[in-house]
């Protein structure tokens, strides 16, 4: 394979996947993006090249202050902005969920993402994979999940019933670990101290 056909193949590839994918550089400008994002944008390519992610993904915040993308007082908390400078400083940063306020059709819209960034040179230059999974059928789902308001046992289909950690280690291989609330602690021992006193007055 000669190199126009090996960058074919990483091209044909790149537009395959399914998520939103952007290179961007350190300020979140778009150098590149695959044809996932094209749909996802239904913008025109000079309309989003050198552009700043924000700008391009039409977030509420990059409308706060003039400067636009990566300057408004919410910018900093930015789950894509701070998950790009991390992958600047050589850390590769694995599907962090966000929730990101976008314009569409003149309607503001909440989508919920996972974010990947990676970083990665190319012909001697810095640049981050961006990686924006929409899970918003998933979180819309998961906002409605059945529970005993007794037991507290989730419904996980319309027969069966486990307890919330079982629940979250199947459906988000989420573990739990243990421990006790101020509360409950208080309550715990005040049964403790009741036990024993009715143990040594027997």
């Amino acid at each position: 394979m000669n190199d126009t056909d090996n960058t074919m193949m990483i091209r044909y590839v790149f537009d395959t996947l399914p998520s939103i994918i952007f290179v961007v550089d350190d300020d979140v400008r778009i150098q590149e993006y695959n044809k996932a994002a094209a749909e996802f944008l239904l913008v025109n390519r000079s309309s989003i090249l050198k552009r700043r992610g924000g700008e391009v993904l039409h977030c509420l915040r990059s409308f706060d202050v003039p400067k636009g993308c990566g300057h408004g007082p919410l910018c900093k908390d930015c789950i894509i902005r701070t998950s790009v400078t991390k992958a600047f400083d050589g850390k590769n940063i694995v599907r962090r969920r966000t929730r990101i306020e976008i314009i569409r059709n003149r309607k503001k819209i909440e989508i919920y993402a996972l974010i990947t960034a990676n970083p990665f040179n190319y012909n001697g230059r810095s640049l981050v994979l961006l990686i924006i999974e929409d899970i918003s059928e998933i979180a819309e789902l998961q906002k409605m999940i059945p529970i005993c308001c007794i037991c507290k046992k989730i419904r996980s289909d319309q027969e069966s019933w486990s307890l919330i950690e079982s629940y979250f280690k199947e459906h988000w291989d989420v573990d739990f670990s243990h421990s006790l609330c101020p509360e409950c602690y208080q309550n715990e021992m005040e049964k403790l101290r009741a036990d024993i006193e009715t143990k040594h007055s027997d």
